[in-house]
């Protein structure tokens, strides 16, 4: 009999699935998501929109009407391209493929986005791991001497980071491009979480030779639809469209994001409120005992608390789910991660912390 430990790769068979806990029935404040809603009137016209589509047909590879929106709704310099993908997860995935010459690298400050180094693993490219400074401010001297002694293909640097909410410092970030330029890599700056720190690599995407910007429309209220884009310049986005899976962008996914581009203000007024949520949840959850907020520019707090392991299970019972970060890297212990939800789940937020920080 046939088994698939005797197929698959023996890394692979040692490998975790990506968690994702089932959430029916509870307060959802562990994936970032926004909380809130289309209006009814807007998402009546939406369903009106998607009632058009062409279910039977396979969607373009390349939507040309919806990029150019795109461009322009999100303010893509002209001298660069846009490409798809099906989420952010995707677009990593096809750079990691893209550069995975025998012998490549990737480097990426940590902790940060898990699916930096799941990627390279999964292309078998080796991850190189730069910890950040115990306040999560940005190492640049020790990513410089990590670039010069490894030479890696490619630099991930989230701007702002997950799951620390910082906002690299854009000297620093300005002298790891120069390096990398020297050692021959490419900078993928990964703006996710734009709507929230209202700071942007983007208008800055086709000034050098060796940095893209990526993007998704997740944060911003969109996460269902699973849309990602990197926008650069042409040569470097013609190459990684080469390993792009055909029709990766379904056609409900194309209808929905062209008609939302046309109502962005209203995506945009949601994410304003979250910022304003956001400093009021971190003020409230900073007067609680025993709590250290730092501070975030994502619609999310990094929080550490004296046991992530009891507050995590408090509010489990309490039916709330939130993130316990605590074990991914050991300059997160007892850290949770508090994604910022509506006024009223942030208040159930708070009365939660209450009953286990006291």
């Amino acid at each position: 009999m046939t088994t698939p430990h005797d197929i698959l790769r023996p890394d692979v068979l040692a490998m975790t699935s990506y968690p994702v806990p089932e959430a029916t029935g509870f307060v959802k404040l562990d994936a970032m998501e926004n909380p809130f809603a289309l209006p009814a009137g807007l998402a009546a016209q939406l369903g009106e929109h998607l009632a058009g589509v062409a279910l039977n047909r396979y969607p373009a590879p390349r939507p040309e009407a919806l990029i150019a929106k795109l461009k322009a709704v999100m303010g893509v310099p002209a001298d660069c391209d846009v490409l798809l993908g099906n989420g952010s997860d995707e677009i990593i995935s096809m750079i990691t493929t893209a550069c995975a010459k025998p012998g490549a690298k990737v480097l990426a400050p940590v902790p940060g986005f898990v699916m930096y180094a799941m990627s390279a693993k999964f292309a078998q490219v080796a991850f190189v791991d730069v910890p950040l400074r115990a306040d999560f401010a940005l190492d640049a001297d020790a990513v410089l001497a990590a670039i010069a002694a490894h030479r890696p293909a490619v630099i991930w640097l989230a701007y702002p980071n997950n799951p620390t909410g910082t906002l690299f410092d854009d000297a620093d970030i300005e002298r790891i491009i120069a390096a990398a330029q020297a050692a021959q890599g490419l900078v993928v700056i990964d703006e996710a979480y734009q709507p929230f720190a209202q700071k942007s690599w983007m208008p800055r995407a086709g000034e050098f030779d060796n940095v893209v910007v990526m993007r998704t429309m997740s944060k911003l209220g969109l996460a269902g639809i699973r849309l990602g884009y990197l926008a650069g310049r042409p040569s470097w986005l013609n190459e990684f469209d080469k390993v792009r899976p055909p029709y990766n962008i379904n056609v409900l996914t194309q209808a929905a994001a062209n008609f939302l581009l046309d109502h962005v203000d209203v995506l945009d007024a949601q994410a304003a409120q979250l910022r304003a949520e956001r400093a009021v949840l971190a003020g409230e959850v900073a007067k609680l005992p025993g709590a250290e907020v730092f501070e975030s520019a994502g619609n999310f707090l990094l929080v550490r608390v004296p046991d992530a392991a009891a507050v995590f299970d408090t509010l489990l019972a309490a039916r709330m789910l939130i993130k316990n970060v605590s074990k991914m890297h050991p300059l997160l212990a007892n850290c949770v991660r508090l994604t910022v939800g509506t006024p009223d789940e942030n208040a159930q937020l708070l009365a939660a912390l209450k009953l286990v920080l006291k």
